[in-house]
C-alpha cells in the first residue's frame, strides 16, 4: 500500500496517513476500501477537505443518501445556539446517544464521511462502538435469545425522550412512514460477519413487554460500548473520518455549547438488497399531531 495504517487500541479502527484523500487514484482507493472493510473506521488527520472534495470522496464509496449536512450549533448568520429548549439544540443532544445512522429510514445507511472544521476547546469528541465485536463476545445464551428478535426504529421515538416533537417533514428523518422493523442481529453484506443493530432509535421488540424490550436493548448497548470495543476521537480542525455504519454505532460527546462546533457529514446510502427493512400494522407510532 502507498499509505500507512496504524490500528487503534480497540477492536476496530485505524489512523491512515501518507495520502491525500482529494487526490487518490483508483488503485489507492481500492486498497483503502479494503482497509475500511477490515477496520470499519479510518481516521485521516490533517486533510482539510473542502466541502466539494468531501462529497467527491464520499461518492467513491457508493451512491449518496445525502451529499452534505452541517452538524453544528452555528447558524448561517453566525449565531451560536445553546438553549436546551430549542429544537436545533435538541437535535444535537439527540446525537449524543449511541446510534446507527438511518435505521429509522426504510434503507439503513452504508457509511459516512465526517470532517472537522471548527472544534470547541474542550469536549465535542465523537465516539464509535463495534457491534460486530460485541455480538461475537456475547454469551452464547444471549446470542440464542436474540437470534430471531427484531426492534422497531424511529427518530420520533428517540427524540421524544428529549421532548423534541417537530412537525412532520420539519427535518430529515421526521417522516410520516411506519417505523421499520429490523433484526437485532444482521449479517454484514460484504464481510459476512454478524453485527448488532441497536442504539437509541431501537424500541418495542415484538413478543416482549415494554419493560423487557427496554431492558434488553439497554443491556446490549451497555455491553457494546465497553472497552476494547469503543473509541472516542478528539478532533483537530482538518481531520476527516469514514466509518462503516453497518458495523459501528456512534455518538457525539457534550461540550460547552456557547462555543462553536462546525462539522460536515456526508451519508453514503445503503444497498437496498441488504439494508432495507419493512414495517407492519403493529408498528407503534410516535409522530406528532
Amino acid at each position: 500500500m502507498s499509505f500507512d495504517v496504524q490500528p487503534l487500541d480497540a477492536t476496530f479502527g485505524a489512523v491512515v496517513t501518507g495520502l491525500k484523500l482529494a487526490e487518490l487514484d483508483d488503485a489507492e482507493f481500492d486498497a483503502l476500501y479494503q482497509t475500511w472493510l477490515e477496520y470499519a473506521l479510518l481516521v485521516f488527520p490533517g486533510q482539510h477537505l473542502s466541502n466539494e472534495d468531501q462529497v467527491t470522496f464520499a461518492k467513491r464509496f457508493g451512491t449518496m443518501e445525502f451529499d452534505l449536512s452541517a452538524i453544528t450549533n452555528v447558524d448561517k448568520d453566525g449565531k451560536v445556539h445553546h438553549d436546551r429548549k430549542e429544537d436545533w439544540v435538541k437535535s444535537i443532544r439527540g446525537n449524543m446517544g449511541w446510534h446507527t445512522d438511518s435505521t429509522y429510514m426504510p434503507v439503513q445507511a452504508k457509511g459516512a464521511v465526517f470532517t472537522a472544521h471548527v472544534v470547541p476547546s474542550i469536549g465535542g469528541e465523537t465516539g464509535w462502538a463495534d457491534t460486530q465485536a460485541a455480538y461475537e463476545a456475547l454469551d452464547p445464551a444471549v446470542q440464542a435469545r436474540i437470534a430471531d428478535l427484531s426492534a422497531y426504529h424511529s427518530l420520533w421515538y428517540s427524540q421524544s425522550k428529549l421532548d423534541h416533537k417537530p412537525k412532520v417533514g420539519a427535518a430529515y428523518g421526521f417522516h410520516d412512514m411506519d417505523p421499520p422493523l429490523r433484526p437485532l442481529v444482521k449479517v454484514h453484506p460484504e464481510t459476512g460477519r454478524k453485527c448488532l443493530t441497536i442504539g437509541r432509535h431501537a424500541h418495542n421488540i415484538p413478543g416482549l413487554t415494554q419493560a423487557e424490550s427496554d431492558a434488553l436493548l439497554d443491556d446490549l448497548v451497555a455491553f457494546t460500548v465497553q472497552a476494547p470495543r469503543v473509541y472516542h476521537h478528539s478532533w483537530t480542525p482538518g481531520d476527516a473520518v469514514v466509518w462503516d455504519n453497518r458495523r459501528l454505532m456512534h455518538q457525539a460527546c457534550p461540550w460547552d455549547m456557547h462555543e462553536r462546533r462546525i462539522m460536515y457529514h456526508s451519508r453514503i446510502a445503503g444497498d437496498e438488497a441488504s439494508e432495507f427493512a419493512g414495517s407492519d400494522d403493529a408498528a407503534p407510532r410516535y409522530v406528532s399531531a
